[in-house]
Formats: C-alpha cells, structure tokens, sequence
C-alpha cells in the first residue's frame, strides 16, 4: 500500500512525457487573417492533448500527496520522486508549448518560417526555473502551508492552458493576438520564471481546518475560480493565477 502514491506519481511522469511527445509531434499550424483583420490560429489536435494531459497530470500530482497522507506512506524516496515528475510535466512539457507557440508567432511575420532557434530558446527558461524551484522546495521544510514562489504545478497549468484559449475560444473576448504575440509570450517566460524562483509568499492550499476565519483567502479564490471557468472557460486560468498571487500578497500575514 505504501507505493500507491509513488505509483501515482509515476503516472505524472507517464503522461507529462506523453504531453511532450504530442506538442512535439504538431506538424503545421495554420495562421490567416479574417474578415475582421484578426488572426486566426488552427492548432493541430496534438498540442490541444498534450495540454489536457498536462492538466491531468496536475491531477494526478494532487491525488499521489493526498495518497501518501491517507496511506501515511510518505517518504524521502516519493519526495524526490514527485519533484522529478513535476519538472517534466510542469516544466519541460509548459516550456515546449511556449517554444512552439514562439515558432507560431515568428511564422506570421515575412520568412518567419526561417526563424533563428536563438529566438525560441528563451521558452526552455520556464523549464530552468521550474527544476531551480522544485530543488529549492525540496530543501526548505518551512513550505508546508505557504509556500516561497510561484509553485511549479500552478506555472504549468497557466502555459498549459494557452493552446486551450486558443481551440476554445470565448466569442466576447479575442485572445488570439495575444496568446501568439511573440512578445506577450516573451513577458510570460520573464514573469513566470521570475515568480517561481522568487521568495514570495504565496498561500498553499492544504488546509488545517475548514473555518472561514483561517481560510477565508482560499475560499475567495474558490470563489473567484468557479465564476471565471462559467464565465471564461480557459480564460479562466490565467485569471485564478494572477488572482492567487495577488490574494496570497494581501493576506500574507494569515499564511503560517
């Protein structure tokens, strides 16, 4: 029983690799402006899955420490081991979505198929900040409740989620020319490589109790969470995460 949670956590290995394998295997992407001047994206399926399967994988992540903490099976070895999984399905995986949104973004430009690799390499920091994180974490045992940056898995949903905005559309909102704006993307790899190597204080969400009083900033989030995803679909997800840290900064003192 007690190598359940590692089993669980192998499996976010399983298919945090698999993500890789699909976002690497895209082909072409197709880029043409419509009536209205904007550009329009047609990604291929292959990237769409290897962003879903960076989401299970998130789920995935969760239900091995919830495992380990019913099972009591926690242990240095599954430590190690959920850490070396993250930073390939929330590291690597992310970082090859960024890398080839990049190329898509160049490719709307004249001989932007030509592009020099010095210009997409800057995608594969995301994946450099997420190990620097996963080491730091793994040395610090004050991150238990709180934690010091951005935390690796909530990093690889935001950029998971890019190619989601893009398949699923919300009509009211056009985030195409944003999403595959080669300097939007630049500005992502800057601020989430940034914040997961950083020290700020962010709330975790495992919880002590359930009362209000202690966990009023994790139900405001809930909150915030449930009404975007009705409202925005994917949108949703950048939108939690710049909620999370701003929520975490302002009740910092509430955080043990």
């Amino acid at each position: 029983m007690k190598q359940i949670p590692n089993l669980f956590t192998l499996l976010n290995l399983f298919l945090g690799t698999t993500a890789i394998i699909f976002i690497l295997q895209t082909g072409q992407a197709i880029v043409f402006i419509n009536d209205q001047g904007y550009a329009v994206v047609d990604l291929p399926e292959k990237i769409t899955r290897g962003s879903i399967l960076i989401f299970c994988a998130a789920v995935v992540d969760f239900l091995d420490g919830f495992l380990a903490r019913l099972f009591k099976a926690a242990s240095p070895m599954g430590k190690q081991l959920d850490s070396l999984s993250d930073v390939v399905s929330f590291g690597v995986a992310p970082a090859l979505i960024l890398y080839q949104l990049l190329r898509i973004s160049y490719a709307q430009e004249e001989n932007g198929l030509d592009v020099s690799i010095g210009f997409l390499l800057p995608a594969l920091v995301v994946a450099c900040a997420a190990a620097w994180r996963l080491a730091k974490f793994n040395l610090d045992e004050a991150q238990q409740f709180s934690f010091k940056g951005l935390p690796t898995p909530a990093a690889g949903l935001l950029i998971a989620s890019l190619p989601l905005i893009l398949r699923f559309p919300v009509e009211a909102f056009n985030m195409t020319e944003y999403v595959i704006n080669k300097w939007v993307l630049y500005l992502i790899i800057l601020l989430i490589s940034f914040l997961m190597v950083s020290n700020l204080p962010l709330m975790s969400f495992k919880f002590r109790d359930f009362s209000l009083k202690n966990n009023l900033p994790k139900y405001l989030l809930l909150i915030i969470g449930i009404g975007s995803a009705i409202l925005l679909k994917w949108i949703a997800v950048p939108i939690i995460l710049v909620a999370y840290v701003i929520v975490s900064l302002i009740f910092k003192n509430k955080q043990a």
